[in-house]
């Protein structure tokens, strides 16, 4: 269990032990590297069973592959996971997972949070690694719906990163689950971050990729998604913008464009809320002339209504095709739309 974290070599030469064998006599006589060896020797003396009992007082459990509840999607991957500290609930939902840049632009963060809306309104689970950015956008977008939003951790069940999330951990905690393989006390170490994008991408049915620059985590979990038989979706960006150039280049190399929420539910086969509910209110469409090109703030006003209400419809209407959103981050009425009539 302590070795869970020890890189691709060390879960296989451990996954490779048959139950009920000494693990340090089968990995002596399969000539497993020395500082593997010493590495088994000193956490064999760590008492894993302690370690389990002070996780569970602080509300995590062990889950192995065995386990009923460990999801059957990451067990099928290539380099799946020996086990995982759970805190929450996980269920067999549809999962989609919702990956880009920790420096996300204002439109990034409304689009991942708007899709982390959707899919909770859809009863889809939503999966992110918790950093600042995308990652955050769309667990609240879930968590506001009232849906299931799992995060995946680089770091032991004790150290939450980044330290600023917190409360948004208890809140994920509370209707979804914190999910990590590193033991406790274990620090956010740079490499952990690329492994723990396997985990991201194998628990998915669909990755969506919102913002993401040339040399990006997402664009790796994106890779690992295509190589596990993942849809990959990305949402395309201005072409002026570097956090544009991942996406942009997943759709040019053949990953579907995320252009409306519907095009994610139709890639994951499931029936969206809106569906069942009005569309978004295109009353706010009689708030922009034809030819006129407005901040959200002035459309507020317009409309009398709060901003952040606002820009919410606004970035729906904009998926819709019923706005246009200009690079400076004004938006016009596009042609054609019912207000046009």
């Amino acid at each position: 269990m302590l070795l869970a974290g020890g890189g691709l070599r060390v879960r296989r030469q451990v996954a490779a032990v048959p139950a009920g064998s000494d693990l340090e006599t089968v990995l002596v006589e399969r000539q497993t590297p020395r500082a593997l060896l010493a590495t088994a020797r000193e956490l064999a003396g760590a008492e894993a069973a302690t370690v389990l009992d002070r996780t569970a007082r602080a509300g995590w459990r062990w889950l192995v592959p065995s386990d009923e509840e460990f999801p059957s999607l990451l067990d099928a991957i290539t380099d799946p996971p020996l086990g995982l500290f759970v805190r929450g609930r996980i269920t067999s939902a549809k999962t989609v997972t919702i990956v880009g840049s920790r420096k996300a632009t204002p439109y990034g963060r409304q689009v991942a949070r708007l899709l982390g809306e959707e899919l909770a309104a859809a009863g889809v689970v939503v999966i992110s690694g918790m950093a600042r950015g995308i990652d955050e956008s769309a667990h609240r977008g879930a968590i506001a719906r009232g849906g299931s939003s799992w995060a995946v951790w680089g770091t032991g069940p004790d150290r939450i990163y980044p330290p600023e999330h917190g409360e948004l951990a208890e809140e994920l905690a509370a209707d979804g689950a914190l999910i990590t393989e590193y033991p406790p006390g274990t620090p956010p170490r740079r490499h952990h971050f690329p492994e723990r994008n396997r985990i991201l991408a194998g628990l998915a049915t669909a990755v969506v990729v919102v913002e993401a620059a040339a040399r990006s985590g997402a664009l790796v979990t994106a890779r690992l998604a295509v190589e596990e038989g993942r849809e990959v979706l990305a949402v395309p960006g201005n072409i002026f913008s570097e956090f544009s150039v991942g996406p942009n280049t997943l759709i040019r190399v053949g990953a579907r464009p995320l252009l409306t929420p519907r095009d994610l539910f139709e890639a994951i086969d499931v029936m969206p809320a809106s569906d069942r509910q009005p569309p978004p209110d295109e009353g706010l469409l009689q708030c922009i002339a034809a030819g006129e090109l407005l901040t959200a703030d002035e459309i507020a006003t317009r409309a009398q209504v709060d901003v952040a209400a606002a820009a919410g419809d606004l970035i729906a209407l904009e998926l819709e095709g019923m706005v246009r959103r200009e690079p400076d981050g004004r938006y016009a009425r596009v042609r054609g739309t019912p207000a046009d009539d």
